[in-house]
């Protein structure tokens, strides 16, 4: 499931959650990695990337 984030250049970044391997907080908010290298960094504080790619791991009905 795609999960939407506001990227550090103020453009709206889709984020598939599953692919997710990391994440960890830096200065312009929280980075978002994935395997072979790749990363995001996101507008949203910490907490709130975790509940969002939570929210995008439960099944929904």
């Amino acid at each position: 499931m795609l999960v939407m984030f506001v990227g550090a250049d103020r453009v709206e970044t889709a984020v598939n959650a599953s692919q997710v391997t990391f994440i960890s907080q830096v200065t312009e908010g929280t980075r978002i990695r994935f395997g072979e290298g790749r990363s995001v960094t996101v507008t949203e504080p910490l907490g709130e990337v975790v509940e969002k790619l939570n929210w995008g791991m439960r099944p929904h009905e």
